[in-house]
């Protein structure tokens, strides 16, 4: 009986320790993963993108970048020893929208924008593999 009683506190105390902006709901477009970071999916981006309040900001290589880029993207190579000095210059106060070709990258360049003060991080699930895989277009 105490075994019992000992696992279902655990668990309660695991499901209440979770902070609520990492439970993701599967039908929503967007989902907070960490405070201000969305993880968002290619029509939600593709909005985002399109409504121009906000800076696009492309975190892959400058050989990737010749592959073509979405819109008018900053490009800041997340392995450049300098990525963190030159999201600096990034505006705060903006909605950032960041990819790379797969998401792993960009998840980590948002970690990096979400310590520096940026007000709200929307990285693009899947990345521009999966832009690209949903027919959008790409500027070279």
């Amino acid at each position: 009986m105490k075994n019992i009683f000992f696992k279902i506190s655990l668990i309660c105390a695991i499901l209440f320790a979770v902070p609520q902006s990492t439970i993701a709901q599967s039908n929503n477009a967007q989902v907070a993963i960490k405070g201000k970071i969305y993880k968002t999916n290619v029509p939600q981006f593709k909005k985002l993108v399109d409504s121009g309040n906000g800076t696009i900001l492309d975190v892959r290589t400058p050989k990737e970048w010749t592959e073509g880029t979405i819109g008018d993207a900053v490009k800041i190579n997340y392995y450049a020893d300098d990525f963190a000095k030159k999201v600096d210059q990034l505006d705060k106060s903006k909605p950032v929208f960041v990819y790379c070709k797969k998401g792993g990258r960009s998840a980590g360049a948002a970690e990096i924008l979400l310590d520096k003060g940026f007000q709200k991080i929307f990285d693009l699930s899947g990345g521009i593999t999966a832009w690209k895989d949903a027919g959008n277009e790409t500027i070279k």
